[in-house]
């Protein structure tokens, strides 16, 4: 993480904070960032499970979610009592829906300190330094990117494994969407700093990484290279260290026949794919403005089998979306059946505010959306089974995980993830084994969400991440109990040192 250049001034007080995150991969990414922002300035991350009890509380929200700002409110309700008994406590909202809302927040909870946006999360620290010596909200929403995240101090959540944007917004116009609005334009960043960055990472011990954009293959748009994101890939595939890449979210309009031979012919990028195809039905593609047809979505799944026939592919659907027949519906289901999907996240169509589909005509109504969605979840349920059950046999590579596994404890298990990213649970084996450690099982048994390696493991391979993972633990264990609050600085912060990874945007393209 930079340093930025903190003032050296103190004060005699220990702050913490606690930043909430919902929503998408893009907002996990960017909540990274606003943890690295406030620990540069010199606040400390609360205990886990503080639940408000922290000097800072930051919401960074989703506009697109389901009861997104109810969930908001509710949640800054519930903080209030806690505000009002404890002197100096600051709330910040950022996000889609601060980006969105703007005024209304702190005309519907006035308690809150700072309104931030999605373009602006690196003024964070000085926007609540204002709010504190001026006595009253500070609302600031940037309507351009002022500084691409990534140029941003990092508290990455995992020390194996990291998210790396190369892009940010969307030039999409999907009527059921309001993140184009909300994150703007398609920019991309240079090829130069993603894979400086990367090396960085890698040099820290990081051994896994996801390349995130609103819609990732358009990378290259900026410049007219069709081909960039496919050179990307391959150029990630020549970082030593690097064990594995990963991406999403790729859209159908722009998946190259390229970006296939780039995935299958470059030994790191893993043999995994999550691809939206929402609605099987050409009719109803056309009304969302996507920009491809049922066929063409079946032929680019053809074709990666082909090139990588091991490859998991996942995909969103929204069920119910105005105007859906029964036959429309049938057409989800066939491309269902056809494709085969590793796994679905599949959600009932809501209205959103401000997104052209809330105010079509054909609105379904809301139990004939529950009864479509229950049919195409026990057809998912059943193929992803089916597709976990081929697994059973197979000798994989897993990399351990850190928290994948809620009953790991009980089980005497460790959990992590295949090449495809499937959660495999796996008889912890006699020598010690590490988050970002890697190790070799036979699979013995498949449930629809998970695999099984019910025998001992075949190998264990430590790793340079399990080293960063063991030296982060081992450091956190002894760093004293507090920090002394330094004064943020205004300005951008130190630049990344030169080096010698639902239902929107990201997951949803």
């Amino acid at each position: 993480m930079s340093s930025g250049n903190r003032s050296e001034e103190a004060v005699d007080v220990q702050k913490s904070y606690e930043v909430r995150t919902y929503g998408c991969q893009m907002n996990v990414h960017d909540s990274e960032r606003l943890s690295g922002l406030l620990e540069d300035a010199g606040y400390v991350r609360a205990p886990e499970g503080a639940d408000g009890d922290a000097d800072v509380v930051v919401f960074n929200t989703c506009a697109v979610r389901e009861n997104a700002d109810n969930k908001l409110y509710g949640n800054l309700g519930r903080l209030a009592p806690m505000k009002t008994k404890r002197p100096g406590m600051q709330i910040a909202v950022g996000g889609c829906l601060a980006q969105k809302d703007r005024d209304t927040i702190v005309k519907r909870a006035p308690w809150v300190d700072v309104v931030f946006g999605t373009h602006n999360i690196g003024k964070l620290p000085v926007l609540l330094e204002r709010a504190r010596i001026q006595e009253e909200a500070q609302i600031e929403i940037a309507e351009s990117l002022e500084a691409f995240p990534s140029t941003l101090p990092t508290r990455r959540e995992s020390a194996y494994a990291a998210w790396v944007s190369i892009s940010v917004g969307c030039n999409n116009t999907c009527t059921f969407c309001i993140v184009p609005a909300l994150r703007g334009k398609e920019k991309d960043r240079r090829t130069g700093d993603i894979l400086a960055e990367i090396e960085a990472l890698v040099a820290e011990g990081v051994s896994e990484i996801t390349l995130l954009g609103q819609n990732v293959n358009a990378y290259g748009s900026d410049i007219g290279d069709r081909e960039a994101f496919s050179k990307l890939l391959r150029a990630c595939g020549k970082i030593e260290g690097l064990e594995r890449v990963r991406f999403t979210s790729p859209h159908p309009r722009d998946f190259t026949d390229d970006v296939i031979a780039a995935m299958a012919e470059t030994p790191n990028v893993m043999p995994q794919l999550h691809m939206p195809m929402q609605s099987g039905s050409d009719s109803i593609l056309k009304a969302m403005r996507r920009s491809y047809r049922q066929e063409r979505f079946l032929g680019i799944i053809e074709k990666v089998r082909a090139a990588m026939p091991d490859a998991a592919i996942s995909t969103d659907i929204i069920v119910g979306f105005p105007g859906e027949t029964e036959e429309d519906f049938e057409q989800t289901m066939h491309a269902v059946r056809e494709a085969r999907f590793a796994n679905a996240f599949t959600f009932q169509y809501s209205k959103r505010p401000g997104t052209p589909a809330a105010d079509m005509d054909g609105q379904i109504p809301k139990e004939v959306v529950q009864e479509r969605y229950m049919r195409l979840s026990a057809l998912q349920e059943q193929i992803s089974w089916d597709e976990n059950k081929k697994q059973v046999g197979r000798t994989l590579e897993v990399m351990v995980a850190e928290g994948e596994g809620r009953k790991d404890g009980a089980t005497h298990r460790l959990s992590g993830r295949a090449p495809d990213n499937r959660l495999v649970h796996f008889t912890k084996p006699a020598q010690d084994v590490r988050p970002g450690d890697v190790v070799t099982v036979e699979i013995t048994y498949a449930a629809p969400h998970h695999l099984l390696a019910e025998g001992a493991p075949l190998a264990v391979r430590g790793t340079r991440a399990g080293d960063a993972w063991e030296k982060r633990t081992t450091a956190a264990a002894a760093k004293p109990a507090g920090v002394m609050l330094g004064l943020p600085s205004i300005g951008a912060p130190d630049p990344l040192p030169a080096a010698a990874a639902p239902a929107c945007g990201i997951g949803s393209g």
